[in-house]
Parts: C-alpha cells; structure tokens; sequence
C-alpha cells in the first residue's frame, strides 16, 4: 500500500497533500485499519518533519469527523463492539476533565486501535471540542515514535528489514500464544 501511495503521489505532486489527508479520514471513519503505510509513504515522500506533520494533520481531521459520524449513526454498532473491550467502556462514561486525560493516555498507547478510542468518545459524554483536543495531543508523541520507527525501518537495508520480520513474526507467535494458554486456562470448569 506505502509503495501504491508512493506512485500516487508522484503521479500527482500538487495533489498530494489532499490525497493522503483524505486517504487518513477515510481509515479513521473505518476504525481499525493502521496508518503506518501512510505515515511511511508521507515521510518518504515529504520528507521526515513535512510528512509527520501531514500525517498528524490527516489523522486528527480524520479523527474529529469519525467523532462527529459515529455520534450522530453508529452508536448501537459501536456499543457492541466495546463488549470486548471493557477498559474503553470507562471511556463512554467520563467527562470533561477525566475524559480529557483519558482520550490523551489511551493515544499514547500504541496497541490501542485508534477507531475504538473513537468509538467509545463518540457514545459517551465527552464533548467535541475536549475529543478534539485530547486526541490531538496524545496523538502528537505516539505519531513522532511511529514517523521515526517508520523512518529507521525505511534506512534499513534488505538484512534489516528480514530482521525486523522475523522478530515481528516471533513477537506476534508469542503473544498469539499466550492468548491461546490464557484461553485454554479460562475455559476449564472450576474443581
């Protein structure tokens, strides 16, 4: 997708700016697809601050009107899919203040899927100008350490990037695995 994107970009360089910015909003309304072939495609194309900044931008925009979509017609689907994530469903209940710190800690969290953090603002009690804000903010670092990830990983020669394969694929084996005995352990019937 980065390498389509790329192609994108330089088949159309004055439209490139909206093209990525549009492409952000249409990931954030669809909730769980990552951004990282975005920010790599963004960087590689604007350059390390420039494409940071649009992808900071794309996402954040994205983020506001995925806010205001899901708010105004998602909200019995939405509900359903924060039964399994019963930590974001605090999130549906906070205001002002606590929702603020909330929206901003759960940005920070790179293995929270940024649609959810959306999803659980959207039908809760946070208003748009504190989701707006809050997402923003906690956005800030999280893409700064993934536009540099994506940097580095791009720096890489084909030997750094098997690398870093397989260590994702083991990554991924051993937390796979740990769902499954965590699984196995909750499913035995009590003695």
């Amino acid at each position: 997708m980065q390498d389509y994107l790329l192609q994108l970009f330089q088949q159309y360089p004055q439209a490139a700016l909206v093209i990525s910015i549009l492409i952000n909003i249409i990931i954030a309304i669809a909730g769980l697809v990552p951004t990282v072939f975005i920010t790599a495609a963004n960087i590689l194309f604007f350059g390390f601050w420039n494409g940071t900044l649009i992808s900071f931008l794309g996402e954040s925009i994205g983020a506001a009107i995925a806010f205001v979509l899901y708010r105004s017609g998602f909200k019995k689907t939405v509900e359903q899919k924060l039964r399994s994530y019963p930590k974001l469903k605090s999130l549906t209940q906070a205001k002002n203040k606590d929702a603020f710190y909330l929206i901003v800690t759960l940005r920070l969290l790179p293995f929270v899927p940024s649609g959810f953090i959306t999803f659980s603002a959207a039908i809760g009690k946070v208003s748009f100008g504190v989701f707006v804000l809050a997402s923003s903010l906690g956005k800030i670092p999280a893409l700064i350490l993934e536009a540099w990830s994506v940097y580095e990983i791009a720096a890489f020669g084909l030997t750094g990037k098997i690398l870093l394969s397989v260590i994702t694929l083991a990554v991924l084996w051993l937390i796979i695995r740990k769902i499954l005995s965590r699984d196995k352990v909750s499913i035995k019937a009590p003695e």
